[in-house]
């Protein structure tokens, strides 16, 4: 009953942790809709890049195929954010496209062309691979690799705000969802015990927690060199 009842109590926690997680990184998938706002607006995509609009699409459907029944079991909640996840780097890329000048919408149908084949490929490879085990391994590692990659790419930043003692690169909000999302998915994948979740959230969750650190001392220091001095008083 004892053992029954831990693995209710596990379950549980796996899920709200899923949950969780599924809500916050909502935040980071609506983060880009000031931008194009802005490209719609303009009709033009100016000087912005669809760079990591394509290589999001490519890291949630890596993770959204790792968590699904076919690959491994009960994560479930991992193939819903990435699926979402999915759909909005998608709308963001066609708008990309529908806006870019003729040599950026040609760059990006190519691009976009590459991650679809690039995926197929992974799927057909992966379902030919007979022992579900050795399976899981194989896609827990990419989508490992793949998620470390995009949790790594703040480096960039967190050294900018470091080297010009200014926030004005690292929105809040966008660093506050990467926390909480890795943050919930890392007690998920602790509750499910799964590396391949854990670690890559684990330490997109460092990188988060860095990164609200360095907000709140630098913002804090600049509120203090923005202030105006005291007149002192003449006695």
């Amino acid at each position: 009953m004892v053992s029954l009842a831990s693995i209710q109590v596990l379950e549980i926690c796996k899920d709200a942790a899923g949950g969780a997680g599924n809500i916050f990184a909502f935040g980071l998938f609506v983060s880009p809709i000031p931008t194009f706002q802005r490209i719609i607006r303009n009709k033009t995509t100016e000087q912005f890049s669809g760079l990591p609009y394509i290589y999001a699409l490519l890291n949630c459907l890596i993770c959204a195929w790792y968590g699904s029944p076919l690959i491994s079991l009960d994560n479930i909640l991992v193939t819903t954010v990435n699926s979402v996840g999915a759909v909005f780097q998608a709308v963001y890329i066609v708008l990309f496209i529908a806006y870019a000048e003729k040599a950026k919408k040609l760059r990006m149908l190519g691009l976009l062309l590459a991650v679809c084949s690039a995926f197929a490929v992974i799927v057909l490879c992966s379902l030919l691979i007979v022992d579900f085990e050795v399976r899981r391994i194989a896609i827990g590692f990419l989508s490992c690799a793949s998620l470390i990659s995009m949790f790594a790419s703040p480096l960039f930043v967190i050294n900018l705000v470091i080297r010009t003692r200014s926030v004005e690169f690292m929105p809040f909000y966008l660093s506050l969802s990467t926390f909480l999302m890795s943050t919930s998915f890392f007690l998920y994948g602790i509750f499910n015990f799964d590396p391949f979740v854990y670690v890559p959230n684990g330490i997109g969750a460092f990188l988060g927690t860095v990164q609200l650190v360095l907000y709140a001392y630098y913002k804090s220091a600049s509120e203090e060199d923005t202030r105006e001095p005291l007149l002192e008083s003449c006695s």
